[in-house]
């Protein structure tokens, strides 16, 4: 692996990672609420775009040019790193420093979401329904911390050749 690709993609790795904490422990700290806002969610999610684009042009300028391969891999090598940090860093605040907190985030989620349903006119059983479904779901499990974790590595690499389709020279094939 060349080692401009392996540098980037550590250190942009640890950046998107520190981004993850850094998030979660100021949301954590100010406003348990806003965990439950879809709107730090697109927020977060275009930061992560905008990275990947400064780590692809900042790699690509590194090399000269670059193909889907190496496109590919330096995003993936980030996305997983900061990925497995940020899943690290939620596993040991919600399951071991302040597992309260879960519950606190699943009664929010429960009425936030039962308030959209309700501007939807879904019917009342299907209401209940998703309820119930909720309340025997912890999202926060170290269990379900890593299917997260593997749902995020899937959407990385379906992301990461979309950008790695981008950002190759347009001679070069896909190898």
């Amino acid at each position: 692996m060349n080692a401009t690709i392996k540098k980037n993609g550590i250190n942009f790795g640890i950046i998107m990672g520190v981004f993850s904490i850094l998030v979660t422990t100021l949301i954590y700290a100010i406003d348990v609420s806003l965990f439950v806002n879809p709107w730090i969610g697109i927020a977060s999610i275009i930061i992560y775009i905008v990275l990947g684009v400064i780590l692809l042009s900042k790699t690509k300028k590194a090399l000269g040019s670059i193909t889907f391969k190496e496109a590919f891999t330096v995003y993936f090598i980030a996305a997983a790193i900061g990925a497995v940090l940020g899943v690290v860093f939620n596993i040991i605040l919600f399951n071991f420093i302040d597992p309260s907190v879960k519950e606190t985030i699943r009664e929010m989620s429960i009425q936030y979401t039962v308030d959209m349903l309700k501007k939807f006119n879904t019917p009342t059983a299907a209401i209940k329904e998703t309820v119930e479904k909720m309340k025997e779901t912890d999202n926060y499990s170290i269990a379900n911390q890593l299917k997260g974790l593997v749902f995020s590595f899937v959407f990385s690499a379906i992301f990461g050749a979309i950008l790695a389709l981008i950002f190759k020279n347009k001679t070069n094939t896909l190898e």
